[in-house]
């Protein structure tokens, strides 16, 4: 199993968790804390875990190989960046072996 991590700036880290797994949701298996601070999302491909800090969204991809890893990497920055217009979000991945 293979790990990606980005930590994404933000001032709203809460709503874009929840219009991720919200959006997304409707593709893939996904869950939501009730205090709405983690949540997941379960692609055929791997898995994405999401956490809330202040002013940071926290995006860890785990995945069998590269290529999984790099598809659930792109779907995932792909559509936050979509929904941060206007807050020109920037989600640089960082790679680890677990």
């Amino acid at each position: 199993m293979i790990e990606s991590m980005a930590n994404v700036k933000t001032d709203r880290p809460e709503r874009y968790l929840k219009q991720l797994v919200s959006h997304l949701g409707r593709q893939v298996d996904s869950e939501q804390s009730a205090d709405g601070a983690s949540g997941s999302l379960t692609f055929s491909s791997g898995r994405c875990d999401l956490a809330t800090g202040p002013g940071v969204l926290v995006l860890t991809v785990r995945a069998e190989d590269e290529e999984r890893l790099a598809a659930v990497r792109d779907v995932v920055a792909r559509h936050l960046v979509r929904f941060a217009t206007q807050d020109e979000l920037v989600v640089e991945w960082s790679w680890s072996d677990r």
